[in-house]
């Protein structure tokens, strides 16, 4: 009986060893490697037996960080017992040799914090050939490349280029996913994304091997100034397939995926300026192959009909960036603001179309009134001159109507109608509208005293009295937040400048002075500065600590940029509305971001 009872008391105590064995929380992180070359890569993996939550990585700032966290979850039964494991794994990449030091990572697990412990790793000097876990990140570099095709890396300032950007692979090997890390920006280039429909692998040669590619991107590109223009890298984290020395039960090759970054490089263009010998005085920028033609809807009309004047240019060339010659007419014709409109499609040949400005002309007297001929030029590519194409003379011809001709006027008129006969009006009709019967009514009296209108406007005053406190305070306290006031009354002038701005589109300098008022306003409504005492990169590192994306800070410096250089270059009505347009665009996204 009491060797029994001594046995059942070691079985609880096992249980409950084993219990508390099992209820040990554990979290620790482990390293690939501790010591790597600085082109190889490093995987680091936080382990866990038991699921938590708000998991925090430590910061990795030494490394690029090229492929996850990926996550995975073991969860098993073996002879009556759970296992648990939940991982989450980095790939990262050394940006310089040295020995650093990965801190902690911290994790929730049932209302507790657990940490893991400092891991130090050492960077040495690139090895020939990497090893073990990073000898497929070594092939995955060998097997795929990012390319960027040029079609031409000289061209004239608004000639049409386009680069395509293509992904290379090995025949053995496969891309799983992708993802763009550094999106390049065209500074100095006009440019357009051409919309790419499905990634379609095709054959192809890389360096004279056999290799299968996909188109990533298409874009095309028109210099704005000359000299040399660099392209910034496109940037892309791949996750890399490879085949590695172990097969399946099948005899199938196991694939390993291995996380890759890859990028096509900056390339240059160098950028030629537009000869200056023959360049006509009303050259406005057209590069390209154009028609020129002036129509009008009709020829004869009566006076206070309208016609319609077509000013129209079409070709191959950059099209929605210079401006259309202006219709000159007869001062006797009355012409309106012209319509634009453009019908510009864009593929990897460029612009093609045509644009046009279309006035309502409406002629105020009868008469024959020549509308002149006016000229285009442009730059043509193909025989690298100028050229000019003048339009036809056209003629208005008015059948009715006065006559603007004074004397013509006179000698023609009717003397009846030229000494009209005064008509006469009798005394007695001259006051007939005014009504001089009435019917009056005997108004019913009513005591003012104890009325609902006696006791509204006895009460009114007592219950306005808090009403009147309130509103005083909330201004007191309104007029003594400086920043704030200034913030609003920044507010009201960021409005007032765009609406401005809006309203001179067309005009450069009136434009720009209002949007550059608008985008300073806006900066000290939300940043509370002055920045006039500001550099841009100033800006962008105060809208970097109110959270604003990378993207919208740059689009606010173009903007910046766009106002100051208006001062000097010739702008367009078409890039002045895009200026706008991006303007509003940029300060709402802002808005929406700034924390």
């Amino acid at each position: 009986m009491k060797l029994a009872f001594k046995t059942y008391l070691l079985f609880i105590a096992l249980s409950v060893c084993s219990g508390m064995s099992f209820a040990q929380v554990k979290f620790e992180a482990k390293v690939s490697k501790k010591k790597l070359g600085i082109n190889e890569r490093l995987r680091i993996d936080f382990e866990m037996n038991k699921d938590g939550d708000n998991f925090n990585p430590p910061d990795f700032s030494a490394f690029s960080v090229v492929g996850g966290p990926n996550t995975s979850v073991s969860n098993s039964w073996f002879n009556g017992k759970r296992s648990y494991k939940k991982t989450y794994s980095y790939f990262l990449a050394p940006k310089k040799k040295g020995k650093f030091t990965i801190k902690q990572a911290t994790i929730e697990i049932d209302d507790e914090i657990y940490k893991t412990f400092p891991i130090t790793i050492e960077v040495t000097d690139a090895v020939n050939k990497p090893g073990g876990q990073d000898s497929a990140s070594y092939i995955a570099s060998e097997k795929i490349h990012l390319v960027a095709e040029v079609s031409k890396t000289n061209p004239y300032i608004n000639e049409a280029i386009t680069v395509v950007y293509k992904l290379y692979v090995a025949l053995d090997t496969g891309v799983s996913n992708w993802t763009e890390k550094d999106n390049p920006r065209f500074n100095d280039f006009w440019s357009q994304n051409i919309e790419i429909k499905g990634f379609k692998a095709e054959s192809g040669q890389y360096k004279g091997e056999d290799y299968r590619y996909v188109v990533l991107k298409k874009v095309v590109l028109y210099p704005q100034k000359s000299g040399k223009l660099d392209l910034e890298p496109y940037v892309l984290d791949v996750t890399v397939e490879v085949p590695s020395s172990r097969y399946d039960i099948f005899g199938n090759r196991i694939m390993t995926k291995v996380p890759q970054t890859v990028t096509a490089g900056a390339v240059s263009i160098n950028a030629k300026p537009l000869p200056e010998a023959g360049k006509p005085a009303d050259f406005k920028g057209a590069v390209g192959r154009f028609d020129f033609s002036v129509t009008t809807s009709k020829t004869s009309l009566n006076a206070t009909e309208s016609l319609q004047a077509k000013v129209e240019v079409s070709g191959k060339g950059n099209l929605k960036l210079f401006e259309l010659p202006e219709l000159n007419v007869p001062s006797s014709l009355e012409v309106y603001e012209p319509e634009y409109k453009d019908n510009v499609r864009t593929d990897l040949r460029g612009m093609r179309g045509s644009i046009s400005n279309t006035y309502t002309i409406v002629p105020q007297y009868r008469g024959k009134y020549p509308v002149p001929s006016i000229s285009f030029s442009y730059f043509d590519l193909d025989s690298k001159t100028y050229k000019r194409i003048n339009s036809d003379e056209l003629v208005i011809d008015v059948l009715e109507g006065p006559s603007n001709d004074p004397s013509i006027a006179s000698n023609n008129a009717d003397p009846a109608v030229s000494s009209p006969q005064k008509s006469t009006i009798n005394v007695s009709d001259q006051f007939a509208f005014i009504k001089t019967s009435t019917k009056l009514k005997p108004k019913i009296a009513q005591d003012f005293f104890q009325s609902r209108l006696f006791w509204s406007l006895f009460l009114v005053p007592f219950l306005a009295i808090p009403i009147a406190i309130v509103f005083r305070r909330q201004k007191d306290i309104r007029d003594a937040d400086v920043q704030g006031k200034k913030a609003r009354k920044a507010n009201k002038m960021v409005r007032k400048y765009l609406s401005v701005a809006k309203k001179e589109l067309g005009q450069k300098e009136t434009f720009y002075i209002s949007l550059e008022k608008a985008l300073h306003n806006y900066l000290k409504a939300k940043l509370y500065i002055e920045t006039s005492d500001l550099s841009k990169e100033r800006i962008a590192e105060l809208l970097q600590q109110r959270q604003v994306k990378e993207e919208e800070i740059q689009n606010f410096k173009e903007l910046l940029e766009n106002c100051e250089l208006a001062r000097y270059t010739p702008s367009t009505e078409v890039a002045m509305k895009a200026d706008y347009d991006k303007a509003a665009k940029t300060i709402s996204l802002i808005d929406k971001q700034m924390r």
